[in-house]
């Protein structure tokens, strides 16, 4: 069996489309030649950052969120906008969620967030210089500041008070950027 041969698609049926992509069913041909049917959400990917303040000090974000029923610890992320580079949305989600602008964005890495039934594809930044300014949260975004030090938010992650893989990941290169051990 040769598992670096793609599937091959047979049929696509886009069930719903809405604002975070489309949901749908894809009949495919696996690498061993089985025939299944997938339910993925074809997702535009998205961007989230670690905002410095200073070579300790980062800014957070305690954020509400329905789907889990409340609030957790999140970096300042948001979805791709139809042909928007990842760097531009780091960008426009720092100031947006945070009222900063950045003065310098590094890219640290990507992730996969649940590749099983999505191809969403987060990339992950750094931010320094920044300048403050006012934020603009989305009309249904519930967040507020923290300014925490990283070695605290990841003992955060450590005692398990930060659960969200973005962040956590986000943290753990945001840590070996600055040289600490994450």
């Amino acid at each position: 069996m040769a598992l670096d041969q793609p599937p091959r698609e047979l049929a696509r049926r886009i069930l719903h489309k809405g604002a975070v992509g489309s949901y749908g069913l894809c009949d495919v041909e696996l690498p061993d030649g089985q025939r299944t049917t997938l339910v993925v959400l074809a997702h535009p990917g998205a961007a989230a950052v670690v905002p410095f303040l200073d070579a300790r000090r980062i800014v957070m974000l305690r954020q509400y969120r329905h789907a889990i029923g409340g609030v957790i610890w999140e970096i300042p992320a948001g979805k791709l906008d139809a042909g928007e580079a990842p760097e531009l949305c780091a960008l426009r989600e720092l100031r947006e969620e945070t009222g900063y602008s950045a003065g310098r964005l590094v890219r640290s890495g990507e992730i996969l967030t649940a590749p099983g039934f999505t191809d969403e594809r987060i990339h992950l930044f750094c931010a320094y210089d920044l300048t403050p300014g006012s934020a603009t949260p989305e009309p249904n975004e519930s967040l507020e500041l923290h300014e925490v030090e990283l070695a605290e938010a990841l003992a955060m992650v450590e005692r398990g008070e930060i659960i969200d893989a973005k962040t956590i990941v986000g943290l753990m290169h945001a840590a070996r950027a600055v040289g600490l051990r994450a």
